[in-house]
């Protein structure tokens, strides 16, 4: 096979392996529940101080999650930060875990909870433990590791499908907030670092 033809078919493969992938996230977008988004939203810009944490990959779309909340004016950090404050009445601890149960996102529910701080646990699965230790909880219906073994699984691998899925609902979230807080975009780009 000749260069020109081997690298016609990789083109090929790309991008059917983008165009099924973007068809995932489209169904995962389709059984969203609109309520339980507006339920999230409610919470979050109630909220006095809003901390976040997530694990691995997951962790990384909280990370991106807390830089939009904090580019709405919100005070926000990240878990783990050496300027996390402490959470109590009034606060919100933000906590993703995709397959519903990780120890230390348990652990951290546990903590603010005693403090009096109000839960919400991002997850695919609602019935995991963590999930159900939280005050609040979002759905997003995506593959995670819990579910990634057997017969009809994601094009994408492992948890990926969960993750990109969390990038694209945090980001209508922003909007939705944004529109909430009555925050422009210009209040927004205000609040963007000048340290890059």
């Amino acid at each position: 096979m000749k260069g020109a033809e081997i690298s016609s078919g990789r083109e090929k493969l790309m991008k059917t392996l983008c165009r099924n992938a973007l068809a995932e996230l489209n169904q995962v977008i389709d059984k969203l529940d609109e309520n339980n988004c507006d339920q999230a939203v409610d919470v979050i810009s109630s909220a006095h101080r809003i901390a976040l944490y997530g694990v691995g990959r997951e962790g990384l779309q909280i990370k991106g999650f807390a830089m939009r909340l904090f580019h709405l004016g919100l005070k926000v950090s990240v878990v783990g930060d050496m300027t996390t404050p402490p959470l109590g009445k009034g606060d919100l601890l933000i906590v993703s875990a995709g397959p519903g149960y990780f120890s230390t996102v348990s652990a951290l529910i546990e903590t603010a909870s005693k403090a009096g701080a109000t839960t919400l646990c991002i997850t695919a699965q609602r019935d995991g433990a963590s999930a159900r230790a939280a005050d609040h909880v979002l759905v997003i219906p995506a593959q995670t590791m819990a579910d990634d073994m057997g017969a009809k699984t994601s094009t994408l691998p492992m948890g990926s499908l969960y993750e990109g899925a969390q990038y694209v609902v945090f980001e209508c979230l922003i909007l939705k907030l944004r529109q909430v807080l009555a925050v422009s975009t210009d209040n927004m780009r205000q609040n963007h670092t000048n340290l890059e």
